[in-house]
């Protein structure tokens, strides 16, 4: 099993997998008082946590599905990446879709973080591509 170095500055337990096949981990607000987010506004959460991943690997930080169709509640950039040479705190840009303020409550489940393998390829430039069924169709392209 990999093993992922972590620090955890926070009043919270890490971050653990709720169940034995769940692919993504529970990030949770580490903040001293709670943060209002009013409709279509956007802040950044820390976490209160730090961590070393292996090469080849990232973490990827992606939006609660019940904060979503519950609250409105997203993340930004999503999937946030955090690359294996970070070394700063994990924060979560949280905005507001919802036509009413949301409250976040220190401890509050904001997130969810993913552990993924990735590869960094060489680009070889060329003048043409192989010849493919789709080609350039596109955004639909499969749904007519």
């Amino acid at each position: 099993m990999m093993k992922v170095k972590i620090i955890n500055k926070s009043h919270h337990p890490l971050p653990s997998y709720a169940t034995p096949q769940s692919a993504g981990m529970d990030l949770r607000a580490n903040i001293d008082e709670p943060i209002t987010l009013n409709p279509l506004e956007r802040k950044l959460i820390p976490t209160g946590l730090y961590m070393a991943l292996p090469a080849g690997y990232e973490a990827q930080v992606r939006p609660r599905s019940g904060l979503a169709i519950k609250k409105g509640i997203t993340v930004l950039n999503s999937p946030g990446t955090v690359d294996a040479d970070y070394r700063g705190e994990v924060c979560v840009i949280l905005v507001n879709l919802n036509n009413e303020p949301f409250v976040v409550e220190d401890g509050e489940r904001i997130a969810q973080m993913v552990i993924a393998k990735h590869e960094q390829p060489e680009l070889v430039e060329v003048e043409t591509l192989d010849e493919t069924e789709r080609g350039a169709g596109g955004f639909g392209h499969t749904g007519m």
